[in-house]
């Protein structure tokens, strides 16, 4: 979003705006509360934790394409550099450690940029 596109400050009522944070801060307590309060001093089953497993796997590329995919950065403009070093962090994540993976990604990101600098 460009500064123009964005909605002036003032554009949604304190109040409205004050309900809305304390109805989702409140969401999120309960939806944390009815997991960890009512079931944290109980084992889960074997069941569960399998699926508990793959959250983790599900949730860190719906995060992750996004960025790589429409950046921010360049206005939602696909970088191909951005793409490389996703690819990057992919490898090193698969074959090395998570620590690798985002030391190779935003090496690679960051080398890609530079030497696009002195081209």
């Amino acid at each position: 979003m460009t500064p123009e596109t964005l909605p002036a400050a003032d554009a949604i009522p304190d109040a409205l705006a004050w309900t809305v944070i304390v109805l989702l801060g409140l969401g999120t307590f309960a939806i944390r509360f009815s997991f960890l309060g009512l079931l944290g001093d109980r084992p889960l089953p074997e069941w569960l934790l399998g699926h508990l497993k793959y959250v983790g796997v599900a949730v860190f590329p719906a995060l992750v394409t996004p960025l790589v995919l429409w950046p921010e950065a360049t206005q939602g403009a696909f970088d191909p550099l951005r793409l490389v070093a996703a690819l990057a962090a992919f490898a090193a994540g698969w074959r090395i450690s998570v620590v690798a993976a985002i030391v190779a990604g935003m090496g690679t990101l960051y080398a890609l940029q530079f030497l696009a600098t002195l081209i």
